[in-house]
């Protein structure tokens, strides 16, 4: 088994928490679960596989994960962030095992590929896979950004290199719980471009590079899309990912999927947007306090 130690937030995830902790199992016994006050199963199922769980309140996806890097208590060369959603394919964890022990000391990270599964279905075409995601790296080299949305792993150092197999998103949960949590996300989607704008959080955050790693180049096309007319840029996506980046060809579940997350949650995040300037004006301040009185109880949702 590799020398690594994985860090997981949960809350309410007993759908998916067993599958993802033992796909773990084959990498490492070190499993480390942070739990914002599950009201479920979640951490019953943990401690019986053998995860060392914590509970801390929940601010952000950010936060949250900082804490846990903080708090570890594992002393391993290596950590690795999952999602209690996803999986690690048998292909990749040993892939892991084999390669991990061999990489050099002047490298510093991994980057895995992702794979989105929507009603049971791969999606394979719309430019969502690969996704090259940031996900192992030195202890003590890396930190996760302190932002509301897109929030990525920044190392402080190193090289990285990729690994060929993949970890796999797959919800569990119905299209009523995928449109609310993507409601919820709409609101520090608008911070996240507001941001860009106004430079709110002034974090130290992954340099925006279309030439960089897909983090970097994901960075740099957001600012752009920034610039684009409200309204207009999720219909020109959209089309870009139905059309050009073939999304047309992954059927009936592809696209509910495209047009859901590449359509409509933009449309809607554009739509919280206007409202914010409809009611706070643009002035930096203004729209400070607008959010702290309008979506301060939704900012902190876990979902």
């Amino acid at each position: 088994m590799a020398d690594i130690s994985v860090v997981i937030l949960t809350h309410n995830e007993q759908q998916h928490i067993e599958r993802c902790l033992k796909s773990l199992l084959a990498i490492t016994p070190h499993l480390f679960v942070v739990d914002s006050f599950s009201t479920d199963n979640t951490v019953a199922i943990a401690q019986k596989l053998g995860a060392v769980v914590v509970q801390n309140e929940w601010v952000s996806y950010a936060f949250q994960f900082n804490f846990g890097l903080r708090n570890n208590p594992f002393q391993t060369t290596w950590v690795m962030r999952m999602d209690a959603d996803e999986y690690v394919l048998p292909e990749l964890a040993r892939e892991i095992n084999a390669k991990i022990p061999d990489l050099s000391p002047g490298t510093s990270g991994v980057f895995l590929k992702r794979r989105v599964i929507f009603m049971d279905q791969w999606i394979k075409r719309g430019g969502y896979y690969p996704i090259w995601l940031l996900r192992i790296w030195r202890s003590g080299s890396g930190t996760c950004e302190e932002l509301w949305m897109d929030e990525h792993i920044k190392l402080s150092s190193g090289t990285v290199v990729n690994f060929e197999n993949d970890i796999v998103d797959h919800n569990l949960n119905n299209l009523t719980w995928w449109t609310q949590k993507h409601n919820n996300y709409a609101i520090r989607e608008v911070i996240d471009l507001l941001d860009v704008k106004y430079n709110f959080a002034q974090v130290d955050a992954v340099a925006p590079r279309f030439w960089g790693t897909q983090e970097q180049r994901k960075r740099y096309l957001k600012i752009k899309y920034a610039s684009l007319p409200l309204f207009t840029r999720p219909i020109l996506y959209f089309l870009y990912r139905y059309f050009i980046k073939l999304g047309i060809f992954d059927g009936r579940k592809g696209l509910i999927w495209h047009f859901l997350q590449g359509l409509w949650y933009r449309f809607l995040v554009d739509a919280k947007l206007f409202e914010v300037y409809l009611r706070a004006g643009k002035d930096k301040d203004q729209i400070i306090e607008f959010f702290k009185n309008e979506y301060q109880r939704d900012l902190t949702r876990k979902n």
